[in-house]
């Protein structure tokens, strides 16, 4: 369900996804790029952080949504406005749990990239280190 939602996304924002202007550093000099491939875990760790945030916030919003409704029945028994109440509070709830439950999985996720390239550059800059020459000494 989420996969479709997310190509319908890329779909409505043209061609190449909304990527149309974006390309790698590594990608060769078009647009003035180094030629190297620059990345940190930086926005690994920011997006890891906003999802945890995200799954506070909605719980927190679920929360406070099912307390403002809780008694709104007393009195009210029979009243259209109550069943259409009633619906659209399911409906929000069903999505704040969605979102929640998506924010979850996704945290860890997001941490483990940050994790595992800065261990991926560690174990490249060690296997490398093997062919650089010590200052004065040839190969």
């Amino acid at each position: 369900m989420y996969a479709q939602n997310w190509q319908r996304l890329l779909d409505q924002a043209g061609p190449g996804g909304g990527r149309s202007g974006m390309s790698l550093a590594s990608a060769g000099p078009a647009g003035g790029a180094s030629g190297e491939l620059k990345h940190s875990a930086k926005p690994w760790s920011g997006a890891a952080g906003a999802a945890h945030a995200l799954q506070r916030d909605t719980a927190t919003a679920k929360t406070k949504l099912t307390s403002a409704h809780t008694g709104a029945q007393a009195g009210t028994a029979g009243l259209a406005s109550m069943a259409a109440l009633t619906s659209v509070l399911a409906s929000w709830e069903k999505r704040l749990t969605a979102v929640h439950t998506e924010c979850g999985a996704l945290e860890p996720v997001l941490r483990e990239t940050a994790w595992a390239q800065g261990e991926v550059d560690a174990g490249v800059k060690s296997a490398l280190a093997q062919y650089s020459t010590p200052s004065g000494k040839g190969r």
